[in-house]
């Protein structure tokens, strides 16, 4: 079964290539490396709720912290939280993965 991510469940454009990025720009999840293949996605597209800047209700969300609640009652979350059954990474995994990452690539440079 091929997995959607977000943009594609959603329909919103917001994707590389995609009809809104000229009015609303490229959503983050779209291009957000770091969460690349988590709950089998492209991008942070199957893990759109712990990235800051992705759209719920036509409005781009804010941090995690402000949105999860919101993130919790989507039926995408819903979707990927039952197509993965326990495998579904909880988002505190994931924030970690993706600041691990990001302490990673700071000090590199």
């Amino acid at each position: 079964m091929l997995k959607k991510n977000c943009w594609e469940f959603k329909k919103c454009g917001r994707h590389e290539g995609g009809g809104h990025v000229n009015d609303l720009g490229v959503c983050p999840a779209a291009v957000n490396e770091k969460l690349d293949g988590t709950h089998g996605g492209k991008n942070a597209g199957r893990a759109c709720w712990v990235v800051a800047g992705t759209m719920c209700g036509g409005n781009i969300q804010g941090t995690f912290a402000h949105k999860y609640n919101q993130c919790e009652k989507c039926e995408f979350y819903k979707a990927v939280k039952g197509e993965e059954g326990s495998t579904f990474e909880m988002s505190i995994v994931l924030l970690n993965r993706m600041r691990a990452l990001e302490k990673k690539e700071a000090s590199v440079l």
